[in-house]
């Protein structure tokens, strides 16, 4: 290859006006992309996870910040996942909620605006979109649920959304819906591997009708005070089976200590073990013969994992519930009655994790994230 020669002179040359402005593109094209994604609820943890080791694989930074709230600290810890951890949960009251999402978002600002980042990414974080609207950062949302309440008038950049949800009743964005065939869940639950150790932890027989049960979220915007009949019903119905076992998994210390107070005589008893400690929740689905949950990612982890499953869930019912109620991967259960005549209490074979189906959302999401980053306009950062 013929070398260019360059004299003494050219070298020591002051660069003009059109050097710089090459160069400075030059750098920023090179300069590596920095994306921020906030955990701002337990189920985040380790859908991210998988998410983050991808992009960083891609070549992308990534700063990870997450919330004080339910069990995320905790997950954090179990997942060996260094995290800067700001604000906290605010309480179930509305005017609370609205006050700590501003406060949050201010602090989040303060530690966030000095990084440049080029894209935050959350699932439904409202304090990490209005910090990003105040720094004019570009965002991504993912979502799995149409009713999720908004941030006044406030839209996300884009939003990614399972295909199931009608394009039709997905939350707005300023550039573009994307979506991803499966669930939420399918990005980490591959990724599943089972350690029979967690039944001789939580002292469970061999002969137990293990049953996990996750209470309503009682604090949360679309609570309905239905799932807590439900949820009353459903341990009575339980604990009239000599060989039930109950797995309960309250969401934070309040709910803790009120289902302690109810429950008291059957946790003395064992026959209601809640963990003294995080678990590996789909370890724990995956050794359970069924679950009756309130909440939404524990139901599609069980649907995910081909574990029976029933929802107590009252509030409004998403179209992924929908689905999965549809092909028969989810019992809705809306009545007292629908506990007696619905729930199967069976116990189940031993699953073989080699047959988990292994989705395409991961690929997806990672995909879109990608051509986000390099094939729109991105702010300059500051």
């Amino acid at each position: 290859m013929q070398a260019t020669n360059v004299s003494v002179n050219e070298m020591n040359a002051v660069p003009t006006k059109t050097h710089i402005e090459v160069n400075d593109t030059a750098r920023k094209r090179m300069a590596v992309k920095k994306i921020w994604v906030d955990l701002d609820n337990s189920p985040h943890v380790p859908f991210f996870m998988p998410i983050v080791e991808e992009l960083r694989k891609k070549g992308y930074e990534v700063i990870l910040t997450a919330r004080d709230s339910y069990q995320v600290c905790d997950l954090l810890k179990f997942h060996n996942v260094s995290c800067r951890v700001i604000g906290k949960h605010w309480g179930r009251h509305r005017v609370f909620k609205i006050f700590g999402t501003f406060v949050r978002a201010i602090q989040l600002s303060m530690f966030i605006r000095k990084e440049k980042v080029d894209l935050a990414i959350s699932h439904v974080s409202r304090s990490q979109m209005l910090s990003s609207f105040m720094l004019g950062i570009q965002t991504l949302t993912i979502a799995d649920y149409e009713f999720i309440a908004k941030v006044g008038f406030q839209k996300s950049d884009w939003v990614f959304m399972p295909e199931s949800i009608e394009t039709s009743v997905a939350p707005q964005a300023k550039n573009a819906v994307m979506k991803y065939p499966g669930l939420k869940e399918d990005v980490y639950v591959p990724r599943f591997h089972a350690d029979a150790s967690l039944r001789s932890d939580l002292g469970l027989q061999p002969n137990d009708l293990v049953v996990t049960v996750r209470p309503p979220a009682t604090e949360a915007h679309y609570h309905n005070p239905e799932g807590e009949v439900l949820l009353d019903g459903t341990l009575r119905m339980l604990m009239e089976r000599p060989d039930a076992r109950v797995i309960l998994l309250p969401r934070n210390e309040r709910q803790e200590k009120m289902l302690r107070k109810d429950w008291g005589k059957w946790i003395d008893k064992r026959r209601i073990v809640i963990p003294e400690r995080v678990v590996d929740g789909l370890n724990l689905i995956w050794f359970s013969d069924l679950v009756i949950s309130g909440g939404g990612t524990m139901n599609r982890e069980a649907a995910a994992l081909g574990v029976p499953v029933y929802s107590i869930f009252r509030g409004q019912i998403g179209s992924v519930d929908r689905y999965l109620a549809a092909s028969g991967r989810l019992i809705l259960i809306e009545t007292i009655d629908d506990l007696r005549t619905k729930v199967r209490l069976v116990r189940r074979q031993a699953g073989d994790e080699n047959q988990i189906e292994r989705g395409r959302a991961l690929e997806y999401i990672t995909a879109g994230i990608s051509s986000i980053l390099e094939n729109h306009a991105l702010p300059a950062r500051g």
